[in-house]
């Protein structure tokens, strides 16, 4: 436990370098138990951080840890979480958006709200060499959900 208490101090590395190599343990950790669902409260802080990377690694970290949501603490920050779909960093909000489908998989009670944000969203606020990417990374969400819910429903 000391070892993961060590990668989350981590995660506020001045160096980011260092910081993105224990967002990278951490996620890998989260594949394998729920040792790192423990901390999910800092998680969810740090979508509110005013530094883009923590507020991406706290982002990739919930939905790591979204398998082993038992407390619905997800559901509890669901709005919180998708308000970063249009991130005021457009690489932010690729990292949100990639990282739907997951949550989806894993809490099929929000699908419907995680594509309404989807659908909602307004890539047009993005600098022109973004807006296209971030669509598509928004098409890509949707469709791999919608792939879920038709294998859920044996519809594959």
């Amino acid at each position: 436990m000391e070892n993961i208490a060590e990668l989350i101090n981590g995660l506020f590395d001045k160096n980011d370098k260092a910081a993105h190599k224990c967002l990278k343990e951490l996620v890998s950790a989260s594949e394998q138990s729920n040792d790192i669902y423990k901390f999910f409260d800092t998680f969810a802080d740090m979508i509110d951080s005013d530094n883009s990377y923590i507020r991406a690694r706290g982002l990739l970290l919930i939905s790591a840890n979204a398998k082993w949501d038992i407390d619905c603490k997800i559901d509890e920050i669901i709005d919180k979480y998708l308000h970063h779909i249009m991130d005021e960093k457009p690489i932010t909000a690729r990292q949100c958006i990639k990282a739907l489908p997951n949550i989806a998989k894993h809490k099929p009670e929000l699908v419907d709200d995680i594509c309404t944000a989807l659908r909602k969203a307004n890539p047009l606020r993005y600098a022109d060499s973004m807006q296209s990417l971030v669509s598509g990374d928004i098409e890509a969400a949707i469709k791999a959900i919608n792939e879920l819910a038709r294998a859920d429903l044996g519809l594959t």
